[in-house]
């Protein structure tokens, strides 16, 4: 199969996003192209390791290897002192080029020791699930989680690269997989109405994950995010977009202690309460939140949530990052394919949306 590239125009270092069933196996080749320094330390967790490792050795021989604790839990400064811990192990210097190799809470992580060790080392990015494939890896958004609220210590750092292989999807398990493809849908309901109808047509097919099936909703995710990110690189007008579900859905991930569900699952739930707040605002028309509920039903079950109270969620909102001068930005949908931000969204209101989602009292 063929490679597809999109550039993502961030200036003033513009990089390529790259999707090939078996693109592992010429790693080397793809960082060599892309510029990426020659000395390079390997950054992934032991359960990706044991999947995918000896194809990215085959690829890098002789590279040195970082293992990292992976789940959300594990998303902390700890961590990240741990791999400051090895990079100084491994001589790392300025002229030194980082590979993330993992899934999004990799990513994030190995990509906030790169931005942040030395004041910034080069980063590649090769994401192996689809929730990283398709968001996380691209657009240059790293950090951890403090124990009050997810990803509220990071940085901006663009990656060098973007290597996806969607041949890395077929040992997911199917419920990261399915986390994962949440994401897409949410691409579909805040970009692309073609994309979201798509997903619901051939949600069978997609559980299939061939690459035929996998690698256009790949890309179309990716140009959605690379035209947004090129646009506003720091989050200051239309990226906020990228957050559709992420309200709601980091704050459920709080108040579960990162335990409970992934994130994919949580920003689900979050793109139903924005629905919901959608609807009742008369922005958004009841057969399109209809639609989404369908959708989301028919990919597979969600993490019971009616033992949470709807203040709960509420209060772990407060402090979200994306409150500004103490008001929180909230984005809704007017109709599958496109959206707005309302700044004022009130207590109230998000709790009447929480309840109707299933949130208890």
């Amino acid at each position: 199969m063929s490679t597809t590239e999109i550039v993502v125009a961030t200036p003033p270092s513009p990089y390529a996003i790259r999707i090939g069933a078996g693109l592992l196996a010429t790693l080397g080749d793809e960082l060599d192209v892309a510029r990426f320094p020659r000395r390079r330390i390997l950054v992934s967790t032991p359960v990706v390791w044991r999947v995918v490792g000896e194809r990215v050795q085959a690829a890098l021989p002789g590279v040195p290897v970082v293992l990292a604790a992976d789940g959300e839990r594990h998303k902390h400064l700890k961590t990240v002192s741990k791999i400051y811990d090895a990079f100084l192990a491994h001589g790392a210097d300025r002229g030194t080029g980082i590979v993330a190799v993992g899934g999004g809470v990799l990513g994030d992580t190995a990509g906030f020791a790169a931005a942040s060790f030395l004041r910034g080392l080069a980063l590649a990015q090769v994401p192996t699930t689809l929730l990283a494939q398709v968001d996380s890896s691209v657009g240059g958004k790293v950090g951890v989680n403090h124990p009050l609220g997810k990803n509220l210590i990071g940085a901006f750092h663009q990656p060098r690269l973007v290597a996806i292989d969607p041949l890395v999807l077929e040992t997911l398990p199917r419920r990261e997989f399915r986390a994962g493809l949440y994401e897409v849908v949410k691409y579909g309901m805040t970009s692309s109405r073609d994309l979201f109808d798509r997903v619901s047509r051939d949600v069978s097919k997609i559980f299939r994950r061939s690459p035929e099936v996998m690698t256009p909703i790949i890309a179309e995710s990716c140009r959605i995010k690379a035209e947004v990110v090129a646009a506003d690189e720091r989050e200051g007008g239309v990226r906020r977009m990228l957050n559709f579900g992420h309200t709601a859905g980091h704050a459920l991930e709080a108040v579960t202690q990162y335990k409970r569900l992934r994130h994919g699952e949580a920003v689900a739930y979050g793109m139903l309460v924005a629905s919901e707040l959608s609807v009742s605002r008369g922005r958004m028309p009841a057969d399109d939140l209809a639609r989404l509920r369908a959708l989301i039903a028919k990919m597979g079950p969600l993490p019971p949530i009616a033992d949470l109270s709807a203040a709960e969620i509420v209060e772990a909102s407060r402090r979200d990052k994306k409150v500004v001068d103490g008001t929180l930005h909230f984005v809704l949908c007017t109709g599958i394919g496109s959206w707005e931000i309302a700044e004022d969204v009130s207590e109230a209101e998000l709790e009447t949306a929480l309840r109707r989602t299933g949130f208890r009292e």
